[in-house]
């Protein structure tokens, strides 16, 4: 393993609870590499996991697949699978509900009136969550858990995806064709993309100019994916009214940058969610097991798709 997220001891307490038989050794004291059949890890120095020659299973710790998919030594044919749940993330979920809320009632607005001394209400009327409609990028699992929790509060959620699908509740708008119809009808945009070719720079000039005016944009998914002159120009043109950004080209985000000292951006520290050995080993566990049992790898990772 890569003893990210929790020291050494910690995994191997939660390990000792869930699987007891497991021998866990930490990158770089992995012993005799021969041993060594599944790995559980973030990233690994370009050609490190060609030392492990009867290596069958690489378990992937981070939610986006794009940092461990770089590395174009990873041996062919092992299956690379997600430590993650299928119902979603709990914390990411929060997240959307809570920058969906703040926009949705305007506290960019309240707060920059605050911060200049001002007793004034938004420019934009206030409305219901049913006549508010929030558009979510992306609809893997923690973007379906997401997009579920904003319906099941009432708004009117849409979704943007690479196939067609049908999810009840909630709009679905798919492959390119359909881009345009999703993003003018999105008054509150959430990305949770997966960073791939195809959605680098999605969020950009074109992009921005199809959302309603006064749209709020809210970027959960990676920083790759927003081009950062381009919002800067929106929001200062009044076409979009806020961003909230918790994703970066370059993270730390440079001091220099003009996102910290915009007005109408909120900077957070890629601060979503949190991973926990508590919660990820039962998950890493279940892989583990079926490798033992000889049954077929599911929830795998494509690389082929990015994620």
């Amino acid at each position: 393993m890569t003893p990210i997220f929790a020291p050494p001891a910690v995994w191997r307490e939660c390990f000792a609870r869930e699987m007891p038989e497991v021998e866990l050794r930490f990158w770089p004291e992995a012993g005799n590499r021969d041993e060594i059949e599944a790995v559980a890890i973030s990233k690994l120095p370009d050609n490190a996991l060609r030392s492990f020659p009867n290596l069958r299973l690489i378990v992937s710790l981070f939610a986006g697949q794009n940092m461990l998919l770089e590395d174009k030594t990873i041996p062919p044919g092992i299956p690379i699978v997600r430590a993650a749940n299928p119902k979603g993330d709990a914390m990411m979920t929060e997240t959307a509900l809570l920058h969906v809320l703040r926009h949705h009632r305007h506290l960019p607005d309240l707060a920059l009136a605050q911060q200049q001394g001002e007793w004034r209400q938004a420019q934009a009327a206030r409305v219901r969550t049913q006549d508010r409609k929030v558009g979510v990028m992306g609809l893997g699992p923690i973007g379906l858990a997401a997009a579920q929790a904003l319906r099941g509060i009432g708004f009117q959620v849409a979704a943007w995806v690479r196939r067609p699908r049908v999810v009840e509740g909630i709009e679905i708008f798919a492959g390119t064709d359909q881009l345009l119809e999703f993003l003018k009808r999105s008054e509150i945009l959430v990305n949770l993309l997966p960073h791939t070719p195809a959605t680098a720079d999605i969020i950009n000039h074109e992009t921005l100019a199809q959302l309603p005016k006064n749209a709020s944009v809210i970027n959960l998914g990676r920083g790759e994916q927003v081009v950062d002159a381009d919002l800067i120009v929106a929001l200062d043109s009044g076409h979009i009214n806020s961003a909230t950004l918790d994703v970066f080209r370059q993270e730390p985000l440079p001091k220099e940058h003009p996102f910290w000292k915009h007005p109408r951006i909120t900077v957070l520290p890629h601060a979503s969610r949190g991973q926990f050995p508590a919660i990820i080993t039962p998950l890493i566990c279940v892989h583990l097991r079926r490798l033992q049992r000889g049954e077929p790898i599911v929830d795998r990772v494509d690389p082929a798709a990015g994620y």
